[in-house]
């Protein structure tokens, strides 16, 4: 540590506090996550449901897809509706009208506005204060009025997810196969799940002003609005915004070593000159195994893209018995978490071997092959467990273990998980191999030290999506799905990333060990300081209270200053081809590095921060504000960084292989133009139309089928489509430039590379 130790320490302090708190709010998570009542019974004492049955609705609706099927308190898939808005906004206007016909005998819409003035009067008070559930007997009792409420409710629901003829146009526009639930009793318990996450959403916590859900959805029937709370820490995001990016300028102006000497750049390129060993010659296999999931991933995303316009079929022709939205859209998410978790493996394997001095540790190569084909079983597995969960033909105690978990990002069933996090745990193995020796040689080893760490939270974080089951209730779910989505991927792969590419430079002699260590140090504790606790920003609405609403909403807006000097990165990053001809050679890779810095600084930070405060989360979360946001960070920064490890690996196991600069040009621009493309002329202004409906009537309406139906929003989503077919040509020129590397013939690169002056 000597040199760095002021860096080190406050990585370490940032690390410590930062994890503290996501520990400590984290208690408060499961202390007031809403109530699942013991039971949901009538002012006369007839039984509607109990917490048992509430559960078997869980996992009924995970077993159909969960969060790819709609989604619940916003988080999910976007064509369906967010079950729990569109429960709630159905149930209210059925109350409205048996009240009506109770008491006037005449439909809700034929009565006065005073008369309608005060049914809603009524209406607020029974669902925000009057819904009586006692705590000491773990009862939650509803009116008479209410009961039939929900069973109306729940009736439509059952014949939407079953095949009834009169809602077949409905689940087309939903992209829902039909019988979509085959069993009865299954339907029944899943509206009763549906239920409780609208009631939670209804009601306010004891002693407070506010619904379990923070007033989420907007609900103008129950004055369902931004509570004070929502409005105050989303000012105080954006001052801590402008705050830390111009602390931040000020801290790169004076506190930054201007005068550091860059090395002189060596003659020929130092990884090339070691030997290459047979665990990084395995390698080729890991590059194809990406590049063939990527293909499958983006083929898929244009499938699922049109489910959107065709709700049931591909230009005519019915695939949905087959292959529904939910399953292709689940295959679509996890086949890029995999892709892109392959190309990072891969990476880690190339760079162990050059880190224990140009020599693989014993058995080696061995190691390699064998997680290659563990990652193999881990996709095929998880793939056709998708697939018999969805289409109910797997037993429903098995769905979950097997099949699909039901929520995002980890839909594979819990066995597959358990396969990947083993596999990761055996690549932790490998790399510490090649590490732990490099760690006995003399000379600074912080950098090595910072890459480690990274390696072994890689290995173990992903762990986290053990501490919830299939009955978990959905709050402490979340709290921890969220730890792999935000904190295992945003977080330490970053940081990896960071050190990874450091290393690799300060390798080829262009980055001075101490400004590549420094540099990393620094941006590891940027990164971590808004990005663990900034993980609370994905659970304002999830059953949670303000306390965490205050914690996600600063440090997450934390989290967007570090991207503030992207660019910079990015030029230095390019800028490094003059510095020797030879880097020529790995111009290409060196562009996906320059991308990931650009799509960082725009994807993940400015459509990134676009939803980031509570007030504009709450009236966007569920729509197509959010994919915007997704496709531009995980694909724009991590799914180039991956294609960047690629090419680079491919560039060393492949000495003799030069990039076809044609073919990489189409690749590289048709990826960024097609991304572009997707973004900007379809997402963002769907997004934007549906963000200004939500505010004005409801999320229940901006997620409805009348509303996404209409001519414009149909038109925009076909749109897209110019978009999704130049980001696919892309996508195929890349795969086909690494599939020529690894096979095709190869010319003398050393020989045929042009010396390229760089203006």
């Amino acid at each position: 540590m000597a040199g760095y130790k002021k860096l080190w320490w406050i990585l370490i302090a940032i690390l410590a506090i930062t994890f503290g708190v996501l520990g400590y709010f984290g208690k408060e998570v499961y202390r007031v996550a809403p109530p699942i009542p013991d039971q949901v019974v009538t002012e006369s004492g007839q039984l509607l449901m109990t917490e048992e049955t509430i559960l078997d609705g869980q996992t009924a609706w995970q077993s159909v897809g969960g969060m790819q099927l709609g989604s619940i308190w916003g988080h999910g898939a976007y064509q369906a509706p967010d079950w729990t808005a569109d429960w709630l906004h159905r149930e209210l206007l059925a109350w409205l009208e048996i009240s009506a016909q109770n008491q006037y005998g005449q439909s809700y819409e034929s009565l006065s506005p005073a008369e309608q003035n005060g049914l809603q009067f009524a209406l607020k008070e029974e669902y925000r204060t009057a819904s009586q559930y006692d705590a000491a007997t773990d009862t939650l009792t509803v009116s008479a009025v209410r009961a039939e409420a929900m069973a109306q409710t729940a009736e439509y629901y059952s014949r939407l997810f079953s095949d009834d003829i009169s809602l077949r146009s409905t689940r087309e526009n939903y992209a829902m196969k039909e019988n979509t639930l085959p069993s009865a009793e299954r339907r029944e318990v899943m509206t009763q799940f549906f239920f409780w996450t609208a009631w939670a959403a209804a009601t306010e916590r004891p002693n407070s002003d506010v619904t379990y859900t923070n007033n989420w959805p907007h609900e103008p029937l129950i004055d369902n609005k931004p509570s004070a709370e929502n409005l105050i820490w989303s000012l105080v995001s954006i001052i801590l915004l402008i705050a830390g990016v111009g602390g931040l300028i000020w801290a790169w102006a004076f506190l930054r070593d201007h005068d550091e000497e860059e090395p002189a750049a060596p003659a020929k390129d130092p990884i090339s000159l070691v030997n290459l060993t047979p665990s990084q010659k395995a390698l080729g296999k890991y590059l194809f195994l990406v590049m063939a999931l990527f293909i499958v991933q983006i083929f898929l995303g244009g499938f699922t893209a049109h489910y959107t316009v065709e709700g049931q079929t591909f230009y005519g022709i019915n695939v949905s018995e087959w292959f529904p939205y939910s399953l292709v859209r689940t295959w679509h998410i996890q086949a890029a978490l995999f892709w892109i978790a392959t190309g990072f493996l891969a990476a880690g394997l190339f760079l162990a071997p050059i880190i224990n001095g140009g020599k693989d540790p014993k058995f080696q190569k061995l190691g390699v092959d064998i997680l290659f084909w563990a990652l193999v079983v881990v996709v095929a597995g998880s793939f056709i467990g998708n697939y018999l969960a969805i289409a109910q033909i797997m037993p429903e105690n098995l769905s979950f273990w097997l099949g699909h978990q039901g929520y995002e990002y980890v839909d594979l069933g819990r066995l597959w998980q358990i396969g990947k996090f083993l596999g990761i745990v055996f690549w932790l193995g490998l790399m510490l191999r090649g590490v732990v020796g490099a760690f006995k040689q003399p000379g600074d080893k912080n950098l090595l030290a910072l890459l480690t760490a990274s390696v072994v939270a890689i290995g173990l974080f992903y762990g986290a999506g053990f501490f919830y089951g299939e009955r978990t209730h959905i709050s402490i779910m979340e709290y921890w799905r969220w730890w792999i989505v935000h904190l295992w991927v945003e977080g330490f792969f970053e940081v990896f990333a960071t050190a990874a590419l450091a290393f690799i430079f300060h390798s080829m002699g262009l980055v001075s060990r101490r400004m590549a260590t420094a540099a990393s140090l620094a941006s590891a504790s940027l990164f971590m300081l808004g990005g663990v606790p900034g993980t609370f920003h994905h659970l304002y609405f999830s059953g949670t209270t303000t306390p965490i609403m205050a914690v996600g909403a600063t440090f997450s807006a934390l989290e967007v200053v570090p991207l503030v000097v992207l660019g910079y990165e990015a030029w230095e990053n390019w800028s490094l081809q003059r510095k020797a001809e030879w880097m020529q050679r790995i111009k290409w890779p060196l562009l996906c590095f320059v991308a990931v810095a650009f799509w960082n600084f725009l994807g993940a930070g400015v459509l990134g921060f676009m939803i980031n405060p509570p007030i504009a989360l709450y009236y966007i979360q569920g729509l197509n504000t959010t994919p915007t946001h997704a496709h531009a960070a995980l694909f724009g920064v991590y799914g180039f960084l991956a294609i960047g490890f690629v090419l680079l690996i491919l560039r060393y196991i492949r000495p003799n292989f030069a990039f076809n600069d044609k073919i990489m040009k189409t690749g590289f621009w048709w990826l960024n133009i097609g991304l572009c493309l997707m973004l900007f002329t379809s997402l963002l202004p769907v997004g934007f139309i549906q963000f200004f409906a939500s505010a004005s009537e409801g999320l229940w309406y901006a997620r409805s089928e009348e509303f996404m139906q209409q001519p414009l929003l149909q038109s925009l989503r076909w749109i897209r489509t110019v978009g999704d077919v130049v980001f696919i040509i892309g996508g195929l020129a890349v795969a086909y430039q690494v599939v020529i590397g690894l096979w095709g013939k190869q010319q003398n690169a050393e020989l045929d590379a042009k010396p390229v002056t760089v203006k």
